[in-house]
């Protein structure tokens, strides 16, 4: 299970755009709580916590306690939305959850064994489908990753989902195919000795510059 963040938050008493707008003046990020059926709560986010979450892996299947007027609410980053110029946060939600909540939940994927696997020992190339798997379990059983093994995987071989070991009570979102998580694809590699040769021959049947004039 991933491990709970703690952020302090502050509440707002205003809703719309032109509080919102004052809130980013005085330098922190606008957000909501919303959710199990309890009434919205709007809040505000200091800019360098948020920010720091952001760039670690998995952010929106991390559980988080938003610390707020002495209380802590479990919540899941549900949508954060971003400055088209500067990409600085503008606006983030987040969902109240209880420990048997029922999410959905993108949770990074991890390769592991690369250096057993014998087609990437004779050059294949690792073809990654899905950085990302859609989950569908309880908050409090969400995986940090899921691990998929590479080893013996030949040149041609594909992963899919079935073949993947999840965590028990965590199960795909995607439930009408066996989609595929990567593969290990051949080698791209140019000929490069005929394209010399045929560097070559045009060079040999080129005439002098001298010759043109």
């Amino acid at each position: 299970m991933s491990e709970v963040q703690s952020m302090p938050a502050e509440r707002r008493e205003r809703a719309g755009k032109g509080a919102a707008r004052a809130t980013r003046r005085a330098g922190r990020i606008p957000g909501v709580i919303y959710g199990n059926k309890q009434e919205p709560v709007l809040i505000s986010i200091e800019p360098r916590h948020l920010q720091r979450e952001l760039q670690k892996a998995g952010f929106f299947a991390t559980l988080f306690d938003l610390e707020l007027d002495g209380q802590r609410h479990r919540v899941l980053a549900r949508d954060v939305q971003f400055d088209p110029v500067t990409d600085r946060p503008l606006h983030i939600d987040f969902l109240r959850v209880a420990a048997d909540t029922k999410v959905n939940v993108e949770v990074p994927v991890v390769f592991i064994n690369e250096e057993l696997s014998p087609g990437l020992k004779r050059g294949g190339v690792l073809n990654v489908v899905r950085h990302e798997i859609e989950l569908i379990c309880a908050a409090d059983q969400i995986p940090t990753s899921i691990t998929v093994d590479l080893q013996g995987l030949e040149i041609g071989d594909t992963v899919h989902i079935s073949t993947v070991k999840l965590p028990e009570g965590v199960t795909p979102a995607i439930t009408d195919r066996d989609f595929t998580v990567a593969s290990i694809a051949a080698p791209t590699v140019a000929p490069v000795e005929a394209e010399t040769a045929e560097t070559e021959g045009e060079a040999a049947g080129a005439e002098p510059a001298a010759a043109k004039e």
